[in-house]
């Protein structure tokens, strides 16, 4: 391992980029790539599977383009092959229904510099044609070993996982797999085409053992999991959704979503989760807010 790959990097961010909207971006949700996405993501809820009402995760969808915008404006372009999603939290106002046409735009509120890298921060907002808020996404983009020399701005609504909760049963637990074509139905449900989840060769040469799945593919995979054991499979009920993507996922992978109950305020129950490939940790620091 070279000393290139170890040690951080000093690099400034520009503080100029912070707290600047990027140009609006426009999508219209069918009810075909509504199904399109659950059958990518194995999503067992009817209502999801027949194109009647948006899974969580396909919020995703309609904002991809826009989200990562901002990072440019504060990360020089040269640092990008070491960025990674690091973590992903929905804040949902409403569900998606087909026939919304849906206005996105994303800011960067923060950075931050970390002892293995640092992070930016990214508000995204998410509304119909008439002005209403249809959900919040905080996006966390990670540059490993990059040191941006100081903390600006906002971070991220905390979702810490509760460490004491593993002396404990959960709540459910979740069997899931990853199929062999998952990587290949979900990149055009998702509108995700990054060759690290499509060609074997590309993720040869980024140093990866192959293929790996998206991130968001398993935060999908979660939220099904959540959904069917803890809100009667009724996605209108969920009011956040967050997680940390913690190590790769490859195709063929068993995976198992476990979910705790944490407590329950003025309506709305908090639950813990994380999803694992056998004593590994793929997704952390997972929190579900339902409606009661």
């Amino acid at each position: 391992m070279t000393a290139e790959t170890t040690a951080s990097r000093v690099v400034e961010f520009d503080d100029a980029g912070l707290e600047t909207w990027c140009d609006e971006e426009r999508f219209t949700v069918t009810a075909e790539r509504i199904a399109e996405y659950a059958a990518a993501t194995n999503d067992p809820i009817p209502a999801h599977r027949a194109g009647e009402v948006a899974s969580p995760v396909f919020g995703i969808v309609p904002v991809f383009e826009a989200m990562m915008m901002p990072v440019i404006d504060v990360a020089p372009m040269d640092i990008f092959g070491r960025v990674v999603h690091g973590e992903q939290d929905f804040h949902f106002h409403r569900a998606i229904r087909p026939g919304d046409r849906l206005v996105t735009r994303a800011k960067a509120v923060g950075y931050a510099s970390k002892s293995n890298g640092s992070t930016i921060t990214i508000l995204v907002e998410c509304r119909d044609e008439a002005g209403e808020l249809v959900n919040e996404q905080y996006l966390t983009a990670f540059f490993r070993n990059i040191d941006a020399g100081k903390t600006v701005g906002q971070a991220a609504p905390p979702h810490k996982f509760d460490e004491s909760l593993r002396g404990t049963e959960p709540f459910a637990v979740v069997p899931q797999h990853v199929d062999d074509d998952q990587t290949f139905r979900y990149a055009p449900a998702s509108g995700d085409p990054v060759p690290l989840h499509l060609d074997e060769q590309v993720a040869k040469d980024a140093g990866l053992p192959g293929i790996i799945a998206h991130g968001l593919c398993t935060m999908a995979f979660a939220s099904w999991a959540v959904l069917t054991e803890a809100a009667g499979s009724d996605v209108h009920r969920l009011r956040r959704f967050a997680v940390r993507f913690a190590r790769m996922v490859f195709p063929g992978d068993d995976l198992e979503t476990r979910i705790w109950k944490v407590g329950a305020a003025d309506g709305v129950t908090t639950y813990a989760f994380e999803t694992v490939r056998g004593t590994d940790v793929v997704l952390s620091d997972g929190l579900a807010e339902i409606a009661d």
